[in-house]
């Protein structure tokens, strides 16, 4: 019998449910010592002064912002290629997004493109590390250090990548970190900031902490559906469940998944669960799961190597491509290749399920039509993108059967002689 294999997976504490349950006993399951343990640990291990823990890492984005202060109306430059709630929370704290090109061949911003929609009012820049990988920092500081402009790390999927042996988030003159369920290091929600800069982080600490404490009913739910989340996901309840909605969509050129992600809409005023903090049973989550990161990551490296090796002798196929001054943590695993549709159709069918666009292409988004923008070639290009799952929890042989289907739907396609390489 077919067992399906989920474009999603979960890195989970292995005594998760004993942690939750000994926390609860203790009676700390929204305040406890957790949250300021968790807090230094992760700032002893980027090696900043200190860390900021947030309901999410959206709001650890805008507690920097408010930090800066920078004047009101000031434009701040996002790549064209990221999620829709960074660049409306920039609104929100009163700043203007514009949206520059990304590189096509790293999914990351360019600094050219980046360099050319630098006006006079604007303040700041977030680059965003898609998909696992760093972006051409030196390059993007550079052009940030000449026009004096604040850099603002968006780390949300890439905690474990380095750039030049630095990692992520303490690049630039701060950063920030998403623990969302599929996210490098997942405690259910919530985030972190962090910066290289002692009193902007003080700062920042100060606004996260005047938010009010969330409610028992809030974080049991947050646990909840993050249980049943990445239990959905596993192999033998996902061939039961997800995988035939998934497969029975695909006659109808539907794609039900777009439910699971949060409706684009204005963030003015902010919604509820944002102004909270983050609680002690979700901290105590990340600091065990720290000890486990490092393997974790390892893990999914090693898988993308062997799709690495397998794939990029597949004519029509283009693999990631990762330049020798950084690493690439792999939150997502992209590559190019044609008729994009139905490569993904032949992968489900057969028990693969692919993703294709997991952010956003923000220039092309009703909730920024007056905004400024460029022309974003190079984020319609990216956007083409298919990814291929290559999480830790993954088997090596789960690994091998998914190369061997993606390298089946094109066999069929060379044999009609229909295969055009991928750009």
């Amino acid at each position: 019998m077919l067992t399906a294999i989920s474009r999603y997976g979960a890195r989970v504490y292995e005594r998760t449910q004993q942690l939750i349950a000994d926390v609860e006993r203790r009676g700390q399951l929204i305040e406890g010592p957790h949250v300021a343990a968790f807090e230094a640990a992760f700032a002893e291990r980027l090696g900043v002064p200190a860390a900021v823990s947030a309901s999410y890492g959206r709001m650890a984005f805008l507690y920097l912002l408010k930090a800066l202060a920078l004047p009101p109306g000031s434009e701040i430059i996002f790549p064209s290629l990221t999620f829709w709630v960074v660049p409306e929370l920039a609104r929100v704290a009163g700043l203007r997004p514009v949206f520059a090109d990304v590189d096509p061949d790293t999914f990351t911003l360019d600094p050219r493109a980046f360099e050319r929609a630098i006006s006079d009012r604007t303040r700041a820049v977030v680059p965003t590390h898609l998909w696992g990988m760093a972006c051409d920092m030196d390059a993007i500081l550079a052009v940030a250090e000449r026009h004096r402009l604040a850099v603002i790390e968006d780390c949300a999927h890439a905690l474990g990548a380095h750039y030049r042996g630095r990692p992520v988030g303490t690049l630039g003159h701060a950063g920030f970190f998403s623990f969302q369920t599929f996210k490098p290091l997942n405690t259910y929600g919530g985030g972190m900031a962090v910066s290289t800069d002692a009193d902007l982080i003080a700062r920042a600490a100060a606004l996260a902490r005047a938010e009010p404490f969330p409610s028992e009913a809030r974080i049991r739910k947050k646990l909840f559906i993050g249980r049943v989340e990445r239990i959905a996901i596993r192999p033998r309840p996902f061939t039961s469940t997800l995988y035939p909605a998934l497969v029975v969509s695909s006659f109808f050129h539907t794609t039900p998944d777009v439910y699971l992600w949060e409706k684009v809409r204005s963030l003015s005023p902010l919604p509820e669960a944002y102004t909270e903090r983050y609680s002690n049973v979700q901290a105590a989550l990340g600091l065990a799961s720290l000890d486990s990161l490092d393997g974790w990551t390892a893990a999914t490296q090693a898988h993308a190597r062997r799709l690495d090796e397998r794939l990029a002798r597949v004519p029509g196929v283009r693999t990631p491509r990762v330049p020798a001054d950084r690493d690439h943590v792999y939150y997502q695993y992209c590559i190019y290749a044609p008729d994009r549709a139905a490569l993904v159709r032949h992968c489900l069918y057969r028990g693969v399920d692919l993703e294709t666009l997991h952010v956003d292409v923000c220039p092309r988004l009703e909730l920024f039509a007056g905004e400024r923008r460029l022309e974003s070639p190079g984020a319609e290009r990216a956007a083409d993108a298919v990814q291929v799952p290559v999480y830790a929890s993954l088997t090596d042989a789960q690994i091998e059967r998914i190369a061997d289907v993606v390298e089946h739907a094109f066999e069929r396609k060379a044999e009609r002689g229909s295969l055009k390489p991928a750009a």
